[in-house]
C-alpha cells in the first residue's frame, strides 16, 4: 500500500470499526469519527482570483471537502487527446494547502462538443428517428463504442494524474448518469438486438416471453426486432426488456471506469452521485452496486422526511458504509430557499440516517446555463448569503459531533424490498396498457409508506433487491415486500427460503402478480409463494368506502379503496374486513418452515401497515426508538439521543429527568421543547 493510501485510510477509517472489527477486518468501514462538510464547486466558472477567495471562504467555514470535476470534461480534454490539468492542478494545490480534502468527479456526462462532432454515433435519435443535437446535458448516447472509448481514455488520464494527489479523498463517475435518454439509432437496435439474443438464445424463447402470439405480433428471426418505445405504445412485455436493455449499458459504462480505477488507483474509495430513479431512464442499480460503489451517494433535495429517507436508503442499499450526500440542497428552482434553520435541520436529519458527508449544491450561484435560477452559498454577486452562515454552523458542529460516534453505524434489523423490474413493469407506457389501470397507485409511493411507519417508530430500516442482496433472518427479522408486483424466480427463491429459515414476511397487495418476463402469473397468486403465504387471491375491488378491519383489539381504517379477497389454504386469519361485502380476510399469517409469512390484503399504506408492524417487534425482539411526536425523528448514539423535529412548528418530547443539550448548553427537566426545524443531542 503506498504512502497516499496510508494516510487516507487513517483519516477515513480510525482505530475502530463497527462490531469492534480492526481495519484489517473490516477495511471498507470508514468508522467513527469523521464527519465531512463542504461544497460542490465548480472552478471553471471563476476567475483565479475568485478561487482563491472562494476557497479562503470555505476555509474560515469549516469545510473539509468539496467537489469538483462533474460536468466539466471539456476543461480537462479541450480537444481530443489534448490534457490540459493546469487549471485543476491549481485548485487541488490550493485546497490540500487549505486542509480540505477532494471528491473529484469523472466527468463522463455530458460529453464535449468536439466528441459529437467527431463521432456522430454518440448524438441521440428519437423515437421517430431525428438526430438530436446535444442542446443540454446528459443528451449522449451512452451505448455508443467510441463515446465509451473516449470516456475510458479521459478517465485513465484523470485517476492517474490524481490518483496520489494529497487533496484527493475519492472520485465519482458520470454525475446523475440515470438521469440520461435512451437512444434509437441503428446501432442502438443491433446493440440491442445482440441484448436479446445473448438473453433468449432462440427465436422462440424471445416469442415465448413477449407474449407476441398476441395482437399477431409474432417475430420470424431477430433481425425482425424493433425497439420498443419507451413512451408507446407497445406490450409491457417488451418495454421491461427495453429498461433492462438500457440498464445494463449503464452498468456496464460504470463498471468500465472502475476497472480503470482499480488498475491505477485501487485504493482510492468511490462515491458517485448515480441516479438509478430518474424518470427518463434510470437503470438498476442493485444489480450492480457493490461492483462499483464505495458509499452509496446521492444528491439530496427533499421534500418531505419519508420520500427524503426512500433515497437515501436506496443509494446506502446493503452497504455497511455511511451516506455521502454529494450534492444538498440549499435552494431549489426559483426558490431562494428557506425559512432560515430548515438547511441545517435536514442535515441532522441526514446524519440521524447514516450520512457522512455533507456538500452544499452549490457554492456559488451560476450566472448561466440551466441552473441560474438554483441558488447556492454566495448570490451572484459573489456576497456570502445567510445559507453560508448556515452551513458554517453545520460544520463547526458537526466537528464536535464527530467526536459523540457520528456518523452512526446500526445494521438494520428490518428490510424493505425493493425492485427496478416492479418500478418499471407496474408502469408501462400507454395508452392502451390496461396494467396502468391496475396499478394506479405508484410504486414507489408505496416503498414510501412500507418505510412511514418503521420512521413514525424510530425504527432503522434498509432497502434491499432481494434477488441481489443477502437475505439472512440473523440479520433481519422482518422483511416488508410492498406492492412487489414482479416476482421473477431468484426473488422468490430467496423469500422462500428467508422464511423457511426462520424469518418474518410481510406482503401487501398488489405483489408477485407477473413473473420476469411481465406476464401474469397462470398459478395461483401470489405467484411463485402461494403456498409460502398459505393463500390464494385473484379478486380485488375499489371499494365504494375505506376499507375497515379489527387488529389487535382496534379498529383500523385504510387510506386507499383498493383490497384483494384473499382465499386461506393453510394460512389462519388475524382480521377481517367489517364493512366489505365479502368480509373477507384482510390480514392473514401462515407457519412456513421456521417462518411466518403474512399477507395484507391492502396496499402498502402506514394507516394498515402501521398497527401490524407495532404488533410484531416485541415478539421478533425489534427494539423501537424513542417515542417521539409525529414528525420528530430520534437515534440513540452512544448512550446520547439525537432529536430531529422536521415540522415547521414546536413540539415537546417527554425525556423523563433532567437531561443537558450538547448543541444548545440547555439543561431540559422531563421534557425538551424543540422549536420549528430545531435540533439536539441530549447527554
Amino acid at each position: 500500500m503506498n504512502r497516499y493510501s496510508k494516510c487516507l485510510l487513517a483519516l477515513l477509517i480510525g482505530s475502530t470499526v463497527a462490531y469492534g472489527q480492526t481495519v484489517a477486518q473490516h477495511p471498507e468501514w470508514p468508522g467513527k469519527g469523521h464527519l465531512f462538510v463542504g461544497t460542490c464547486y465548480q472552478p471553471v466558472d471563476r476567475s483565479p482570483e475568485q478561487i482563491k477567495a472562494d476557497i479562503a471562504l470555505m476555509k474560515a467555514a469549516g469545510f473539509k471537502m468539496v467537489r469538483i470535476g462533474d460536468l466539466s470534461w471539456d476543461a480537462i480534454e479541450p480537444r481530443q487527446g489534448v490534457f490540459d490539468f493546469r487549471r485543476m492542478d491549481s485548485v487541488m494545490d490550493q485546497m490540500n494547502a487549505a486542509g480540505i480534502k477532494v471528491l473529484f468527479d469523472i466527468s463522463g456526462l455530458p460529453a464535449p462538443i468536439w466528441l459529437h462532432d467527431r463521432y456522430p454515433g454518440a448524438n441521440l435519435v428519437d423515437e421517430h428517428g431525428a438526430v438530436l443535437h446535444p442542446a443540454e446535458r446528459y443528451m449522449v448516447d451512452i451505448s455508443d463504442r467510441d463515446y465509451r472509448r473516449e470516456v475510458r481514455t479521459m478517465a485513465e488520464q484523470v485517476i492517474r494524474h490524481y490518483a496520489h494527489h494529497p487533496a484527493l479523498i475519492a472520485f465519482g463517475y458520470d454525475n446523475e448518469i440515470g438521469n440520461g435518454f435512451m437512444s434509437y439509432s441503428a446501432a442502438d437496435r443491433s446493440r440491442f438486438i445482440v441484448w436479446l439474443k445473448s438473453k433468449y438464445e432462440t427465436i422462440e424463447n424471445l416469442n415465448a416471453a413477449w407474449a407476441t402470439q398476441r395482437w399477431s405480433r409474432r417475430l420470424g428471426s431477430f433481425d425482425e426486432v424493433e425497439l420498443p418505445y419507451g413512451d408507446g405504445p407497445g406490450p409491457p412485455e417488451r418495454y421491461l426488456d427495453l429498461h433492462r436493455f438500457w440498464s445494463d449499458e449503464t452498468l456496464a459504462a460504470l463498471e468500465e471506469l472502475d476497472a480503470i480505477r482499480q488498475r491505477f488507483a485501487p485504493d482510492v474509495p468511490t462515491a458517485s452521485n448515480l441516479w438509478d430513479t430518474a424518470g427518463r431512464k434510470g437503470f438498476d442499480y442493485y444489480k450492480g452496486y457493490k461492483r462499483f460503489v464505495t458509499y452509496g451517494a446521492e444528491g439530496f433535495y427533499p421534500g418531505d422526511p419519508v420520500s427524503a429517507l426512500e433515497g437515501s436508503l436506496l443509494t446506502k442499499g446493503d452497504l455497511d458504509t455511511p451516506v455521502w450526500f454529494n450534492e444538498f440542497v440549499t435552494g431549489g428552482g426559483g426558490d431562494y430557499g428557506g425559512p432560515k434553520g430548515k438547511i441545517r435541520m435536514w442535515a441532522y436529519f441526514g446524519l440521524l440516517n447514516y450520512s457522512q458527508t455533507t456538500l452544499a449544491w452549490t457554492f456559488h450561484t451560476h450566472r448561466g446555463g440551466e441552473e441560474q435560477a438554483l441558488f447556492g452559498l454566495l448570490d451572484h454577486d459573489g456576497t456570502p448569503s445567510w445559507k453560508y452562515d448556515e452551513f458554517r454552523q453545520i460544520a463547526t458542529e458537526f466537528d464536535k459531533l464527530q467526536h459523540f460516534g457520528f456518523p452512526r453505524f446500526h445494521k438494520p434489523e428490518v428490510a424493505i424490498a425493493y425492485s427496478f423490474d416492479s418500478s418499471i413493469a407496474s408502469h408501462p407506457p400507454g395508452p392502451s396498457n390496461t396494467v396502468r389501470q391496475y396499478f394506479t397507485i405508484p410504486y414507489h409511493s408505496q416503498v414510501d409508506s412500507a418505510l412511514e411507519p418503521l420512521m413514525a417508530a424510530n425504527v432503522d430500516a434498509a432497502i434491499i433487491n432481494v434477488a441481489y442482496d443477502a437475505l439472512d433472518p440473523r440479520q433481519y427479522k422482518l422483511l416488508v415486500i410492498p406492492a412487489d408486483y414482479v416476482m421473477d424466480e431468484k426473488s422468490a427463491t430467496a423469500i422462500r427460503a428467508y422464511v423457511h429459515d426462520g424469518g418474518t414476511a410481510i406482503m401487501t397487495a398488489m405483489s408477485a402478480k407477473v413473473d420476469e418476463y411481465s406476464q401474469w402469473f397462470d398459478t395461483p397468486l401470489p405467484g411463485r409463494l402461494s403456498d409460502v403465504f398459505g393463500i390464494r387471491t385473484e379478486e380485488f375491488y375499489r371499494a365504494a368506502e375505506l376499507p375497515e378491519m379489527t387488529f389487535a383489539g382496534k379498529t383500523v381504517k385504510a387510506s386507499l379503496s383498493f383490497y384483494e379477497v384473499l382465499q386461506p389454504k393453510t394460512a389462519r386469519t388475524l382480521a377481517s374486513f367489517s364493512n366489505l361485502p365479502e368480509h373477507s380476510p384482510a390480514i392473514t399469517e401462515n407457519h412456513y418452515g421456521k417462518g411466518h409469512a403474512i399477507y395484507l390484503a391492502t396496499p402498502a399504506e402506514a394507516s394498515t401497515l402501521g398497527p401490524l408492524l407495532d404488533n410484531l417487534y416485541s415478539s421478533l425482539g425489534i427494539d423501537r426508538g424513542p417515542v417521539t411526536p409525529a414528525g420528530v425523528y430520534a437515534r440513540i448514539v452512544d448512550g446520547r439521543t439525537l432529536y430531529v423535529n422536521t415540522t415547521d412548528q414546536a413540539q415537546t418530547i417527554a425525556i423523563g429527568g433532567a437531561k443537558r443539550g450538547v448543541l444548545t448548553g440547555h439543561t431540559y427537566r422531563d421534557s425538551v421543547t424543540l422549536e420549528a426545524f430545531q435540533v439536539d443531542l441530549l447527554e
